[in-house]
């Protein structure tokens, strides 16, 4: 198990840097490839009508006179140790992780994102409970008693989660609870503050999010019951004389679970990256949110450090689903 965890490790290690180094590329390597120079590069990040000096100065403050390999160890050597902006007559340090500075802002990137990070945290944690808990449940059910009503039932519930987007599940939910009905809070409070509160205004972002999801999770659910508790083992078990929760739960579901925790890693890696849509309807300033404005400024920073964080939470996700496969199936410690 040790060796197994040791080599996951590794591949995570070297999945994160091939995600940078990719990601680097399409921001600072491709616009090469496509013809801009390095002067128009600089341009950008300037304004209307910028003399040659304040070009020069850009370049050499952002190393784009220098060759992509040169900037990428440089970026790479900024997340691990920090890095030395020259400013003119002043120099600034940007602290480890260093995604640079903002072109907007000038704050640095970093300070910004764990800033927001909490507000992305809460909203993923809290939906992930409700869709996994809800999902698996109304797929168990579903399983056990197929074509019945309570089958039927949530599978259309389900189809209804998975058609309606989220702008619309989320403008409905912000529409009745908050503003015609006002059961729930509409300014963000975090937890430490008032857990109450918290959840109190999280609650409606954590219905709409977990109807789209849970819809996944009880499809996946049922039919990978419905296929677990036809095979022989099952029938042993029963045959045994176990009771049927422990059949169900211990050897039925358990087996139906390798699917489930490889989208539940997916899924919650992404929205631990910026629930972007989610963000924007119900006003939650986190990482998704802070991503568009970054994208509407055309902020370079901010959208690579955005980007390379939800990098990272996907790649922490599927590290800790590799882990969670060994736990739920037996054959995986065994290999």
């Amino acid at each position: 198990m040790i060796s197994y965890i040791l080599r996951r490790t590794l591949a995570a290690v070297i999945l994160l840097l091939v995600v940078t180094a990719v990601t680097f590329a399409i921001f600072f390597l491709l616009p090469r490839l496509a013809g801009q120079t390095a002067d128009q590069l600089a341009q950008q990040y300037i304004g209307k009508s910028p003399t040659q000096a304040d070009i020069e100065a850009v370049k050499q403050n952002l190393g784009l006179d220098q060759p992509v390999y040169v900037q990428y160890w440089d970026f790479i050597k900024g997340i691990v140790s920090g890095a030395t902006y020259d400013l003119g007559p002043t120099t600034a340090h940007c602290n480890a992780p260093c995604f640079g500075y903002s072109f907007k802002t000038h704050v640095e990137v970093w300070p910004q994102l764990t800033d927001r990070m909490p507000v992305t945290v809460s909203l993923a944690a809290g939906a992930a409970v409700l869709w996994l808990v809800g999902g698996v449940t109304a797929g168990v059910i579903s399983a056990l008693k197929p074509r019945s009503f309570a089958d039927r039932t949530f599978m259309g519930i389900a189809l209804a989660g998975v058609s309606l987007p989220m702008f619309f599940t989320g403008q409905l939910a912000l529409f009745l609870f908050t503003y015609q009905w006002p059961i729930f809070g509409r300014e963000y409070v975090p937890f430490t503050e008032n857990p109450s509160q918290w959840a109190n205004t999280l609650f409606p972002a954590w219905c709409s999010l977990a109807l789209l999801y849970s819809a996944i999770y009880a499809r996946l659910t049922r039919s990978g019951m419905l296929e677990t508790m036809n095979e022989d083992f099952i029938r042993s078990a029963r045959a045994k004389g176990l009771r049927e929760r422990k059949v169900v739960v211990r050897h039925g579901l358990r087996a139906a679970l390798t699917p489930i925790i490889t989208v539940f890693g997916m899924d919650l890696g992404l929205l631990l990256g910026g629930a972007v849509i989610t963000e924007t309807v119900f006003s939650l300033h986190g990482i998704g949110e802070y991503a568009v404005q970054s994208i509407r400024d055309n902020d370079l920073p901010p959208i690579l450090g955005v980007t390379l964080l939800a990098a990272f939470f996907v790649v922490l996700a599927n590290f800790l689903v590799d882990l969670l496969y060994a736990a739920a199936d037996p054959r995986v410690r065994i290999s």
